[in-house]
Formats: C-alpha cells, structure tokens, sequence
C-alpha cells in the first residue's frame, strides 16, 4: 500500500491539509536503472552499519542519538567515495527511518530493526523535496540524480509534492510514489448509515438492501492452478542449480522462473487492491455514517483452515481504506468492541440466543419469533451498537 499519514483534524476547519501519495510506474533507462539500484545498495548499507552501532553500543550501555547516527553517516562519506555518487538525501532517509523503526518497538508496534538483504525482492528508498527538485514534467517524472524518467501518469498529481519514493517490486517494476499535500474537499452528505459485517463466504454483508451481500472474488482461487503449475517448475530449477553447484543468482533458468511467479502474484494482489479501493469508495461516497466490527485479524490466521481465505480477503487492508477515505471527506467511522455478541443478538427485541456454530446460517429468535440470516442480523446489530 502507498505511505497515507493522516492529520488530526482541527475543530472548524472543513477541509484541512492532508498528506495523501500517488503511486505510478515508471520506465527508467539502463542508466538510470543502474543508479536506482546503486541508491538501494547504499541506502541498505547506510541503515545496516547504523543498526550495528546502535546494537554495539546497546551492548556497551550506552545509547545511540539521531545525531550520533547523522555524524557517523557524515564520517562514512568521507570514507567510502561511491556513497558520493547517490542522492544524500536518500542516505538521511535510511537513518531516518532506522530512528523511527527504533520509535515504533519501543511504542511495542512494531518487532526490533532487522538488517536489510542484499536479495530481498523488494528494494527501496526515499528522497525529500528540495528547490523544486521533485516535479512532474509532461509524461516524466524530476527525480534527484536521475533527472527526468519517463512515468504512466494514471492521474493529476494535486498538491504540493513533499517527497517521493522509489522502489522496485519482485516482478522487476519500478514504481515512484509521491507524497503530497493537499486540499480535499468533503464529499456531499447522504444522511445514511451503514453496518457491515465482513465474512469469508461472502466479503461484506450490510444493511444496505441495495448492496445486502457483497460477494468475495477469491483472486487467489482463480489463479491457483495457473501458479501452482509454474511454483513447481520454479522448485525443480531450484533443485537443478543445487545439483549444478550454482548459486540461485547465478542460475538463470530459476531467475526467469522466479521472475514468472511474482508477476503472477503481483497480477492477484492488483486485482484484490482494485476491488478493495473501488468497494471501500463506494460505501464512504453512498454513507455518512460506517459502522465495523473491530476483528482480531492475527487470531483468527492461527486457524490454519481459514488463514488462506483470511489472507485473500484482506480485511486489514479493507478497514484501514474505509478510515482514512472518511477522515479525508469527512464522514463518521465507528469500530465496535470485538468482544460484542453481533451472531448471537436479535437485532429486533434484543434477546441474547447464545452462540451458534457456523454452519447454522439462520436462526429463529426464541422471544419475538422473528427469523434472522445470521450475517444480516449481525450487520444490523454491529449498526444498533455504533449508534448507541
């Protein structure tokens, strides 16, 4: 997913500055390709020499600054003559972002700083906006040391532009995401409200009758045999470099294979994106008020029968759209506890009928006697519980 850091927004300002990325494909030349991934290589450098001082002196019982971390940096281009040759600021970037990964462990969000792989197949790094220095042209794209890289603008860019990152996907692409700020205006109010209950047999069932039961497009179901086929070729030219004596990155044949099944990945987790973000539009663009259920997405992937369909239906991707899409024009977001009972509930009299295991999927309510589809009533009940 493109970087979104969201601001709070202030009491009496209708539509306040935000940060909002664009993310587009780019074409660079061999050149420029040969320098990109010379800025991946030191900007991976950079980071792992500062994550070992930082462990060396953990170890010694002293404590590693952010400007420790810069002087060092400072020292080591006097050093080594080819971090020279890459953007400078990329290589403040990668401190940057080694003192926020430290931030975030801290917090307990995130686990400690791990080095970086030279053969990770995501490769990237990012540079700030300085004197105009970043800046679409036309059809290409103004990047520091690289100049002018022809770009498949896909929309505007609006806003002014405050950084950009570069990166490069397993399939071999070249991607530059933008981070701007901008002036988003709020959209039109519906005076609608919407509860939604997430599935697996179904990706969202709401209490829109226009949209009732939402149907998961299983992605990874469709392309199955077409990447198990080439995931087994990929595992025999995996064996044969091992018999050959290669190593994997000498090995060519596994290379162009490897190369295959990312693309097919890729192609899979594109179409899940596509749907998720028109979905997510469409409900915050028809709706003022979203009600959710807050699911333990972590707890559930410990069930090894469901973490495949879990995995494929993305919910963790699905909610964190629908938060900053209603921040961005101004609609009302509520997260109900996960602890609350949506399946067990009578949406009309209240009644708790007590758990049902999940292959009853309708139940008559034993106090009013009305009949309920299981994930309806709980869309209904997950929207009785945001509004009270």
């Amino acid at each position: 997913l493109p970087i979104w850091i969201i601001q709070e927004r202030k009491k009496g300002v209708e539509s306040p500055m935000i940060y909002k990325a664009y993310s587009f494909r780019i074409y660079p030349t061999k050149e420029q390709s040969v320098l990109i991934n010379k800025t991946f290589g030191c900007s991976r450098l950079v980071y792992n020499k500062a994550l070992a001082k930082w462990n060396a002196d953990y170890e010694k019982g002293t404590k590693t600054s952010k400007k420790t971390m810069n002087s060092d940096l400072t020292k080591e281009k006097k050093d080594l003559d080819f971090l020279s040759e890459v953007d400078s600021i990329a290589l403040q970037s990668a401190v940057f972002d080694l003192h926020k990964a430290f931030q975030m462990f801290f917090k307990k969000v995130n686990c400690y700083p791990r080095f970086k792989k030279k053969h990770d197949s995501r490769q990237s790094y990012t540079t700030k906006s300085v004197n105009n220095n970043i800046a679409i042209k036309g059809n290409t794209v103004k990047l520091p040391k690289l100049g002018l890289v022809h770009v498949a603008l896909s929309r505007e860019v609006k806003g002014r532009i405050i950084s950009a990152t570069i990166r490069r996907n397993p399939s071999g692409k070249f991607f530059v995401s933008l981070l701007t700020e901008e002036d988003i205006q709020p959209m039109k109010k519906t005076n609608k409200k919407i509860g939604i209950d997430l599935g697996l047999t179904h990706f969202a069932i709401t209490t829109d009758k226009n949209m009732q039961k939402i149907d998961s497009p299983n992605f990874i179901k469709k392309a199955e045999e077409k990447l198990k086929k080439e995931q087994k070729i990929l595992s025999r030219r995996y064996e044969q470099a091992k018999k050959d004596g290669k190593t994997l990155s000498e090995a060519k044949n596994y290379q162009r294979q490897k190369l295959k099944v990312a693309k097919l990945h890729e192609k899979v987790r594109n179409q899940r994106m596509d749907f998720l973000h028109k979905l997510s539009t469409k409900i915050v663009k028809e709706n003022d008020f979203i009600a959710i259920e807050d699911l333990n997405v972590k707890g559930l992937m410990r069930n090894h029968k469901l973490a495949k369909a879990i995995v494929n239906v993305s919910w963790g991707a699905f909610r964190s759209m629908l938060e900053y899409k209603c921040y961005w024009y101004d609609k009302e977001l509520v997260v109900i506890d996960r602890f609350y009972p949506s399946s067990q509930v009578c949406s009309n009299c209240g009644v708790i009928d007590g758990k049902k295991p999940l292959s009853v999927r309708t139940w008559t309510c034993p106090s009013c006697n009305t009949t309920h589809d299981r994930d309806i009533n709980a869309a209904q009940n997950i929207l009785n519980q945001a509004l009270n």
